[in-house]
């Protein structure tokens, strides 16, 4: 086995944001205790809220009560998604401890998606970007569309660098590069990594890769070695669901944990408190943990 990998990777929960909007409807109550059970196994770092317009996300209406009522443990970072500055604001009163916007490397995605170009995408960010730095708020940048596009097919690793670059110099202090329809290999996962990793550092890079195809581990694999040690997933494989259209396909946090820590790869976190956490929440979903170790260990 390579000793290249990291000692130790980051992990960035994105279950209870980017997870359960893709899902049906659960209580606020639930969300919350979703939030502290994954602070309790170890996450330090929990995409929790989603401030973007209920009329198009209306899993996400309550975002400011759940941040409001969870019991926040010290050393753990709640993060937003804050799509504009009308949303940064509700962000700030609800108390996220940083945010993040979200740009894509295709063209027709980010029309479809958000309605303008990818450079009125990035336009719009500087406001955000600028009350942010203000208030003294961290940013992260997500890049959607990094190894293919429902519209497009194939992107150019030129186009996911040249974005990722934009969102950084903007001041983004962590750019996660999402593989959205999960169509990414191994080998062009890692050739877009390191395309990016030549115009920013590779410690400010995150991998956001969905399992849509069953490629997320393996694609996160190959770019271990490249130095990568931040990785976004989601307890349950939340958001996954396969009877859902249009389903996301993202990646089970207690799947990327067991293979980490098998490869001897530090996370600090509590797989058999994690997986309680996922199967707590797949419950009041009315469904079976989308987790294959999940489900092998509650057996």
């Amino acid at each position: 086995m390579t000793n290249s990998y990291p000692r130790k990777v980051s992990i960035f929960e994105v279950g209870a944001r980017d997870g359960l909007q893709n899902e049906k409807p659960v209580t606020t109550q639930d969300k919350m205790t979703l939030i502290e059970d994954l602070a309790a196994a170890g996450i330090k770092r929990i995409e929790a809220a989603s401030f973007v317009s209920p009329k198009w996300v209306p899993q996400m209406a309550d975002s400011g009560d759940v941040l409001a009522g969870i019991t926040r443990k010290t050393g753990i970072t709640y993060s937003a998604l804050t799509p504009n500055l009308k949303g940064l604001e509700l962000a700030l009163d609800a108390g996220a401890d940083e945010v993040a916007i979200f740009g894509a490397a295709s063209e027709s995605f980010s029309q479809k998606n958000i309605n303008c170009s990818i450079a009125e995408s990035i336009d719009r960010f500087i406001p955000v970007m600028e009350l942010a730095k203000a208030r003294n708020i961290p940013v992260r940048g997500y890049v959607s569309c990094v190894l293919g596009c429902p519209y497009e097919g194939e992107i150019a690793v030129s186009e996911v660098a040249r974005v990722s670059e934009l969102l950084y110099k903007m001041g983004c202090y962590e750019i996660s590069l999402g593989d959205t329809i999960g169509v990414g290999t191994p080998a062009n996962a890692r050739r877009m990594v390191e395309a990016v990793a030549e115009v920013v550092p590779i410690e400010k890079l995150a991998l956001h890769f969905h399992d849509t195809y069953g490629q997320a581990l393996a694609n996160i694999l190959a770019c271990l070695e490249t130095g990568v040690s931040v990785i976004d997933s989601s307890v349950a494989g939340l958001g996954g669901c396969p009877y859902a259209k249009g389903a996301s396909g993202n990646l089970a946090t207690e799947d990327l944990v067991y293979m980490l820590h098998g490869l001897g790869i530090e996370t600090g976190i509590d797989l058999n408190k994690l997986v309680n956490a996922g199967n707590k929440i797949s419950q009041a979903l009315g469904r079976q943990s989308g987790s294959k170790v999940a489900r092998a260990i509650s057996e």
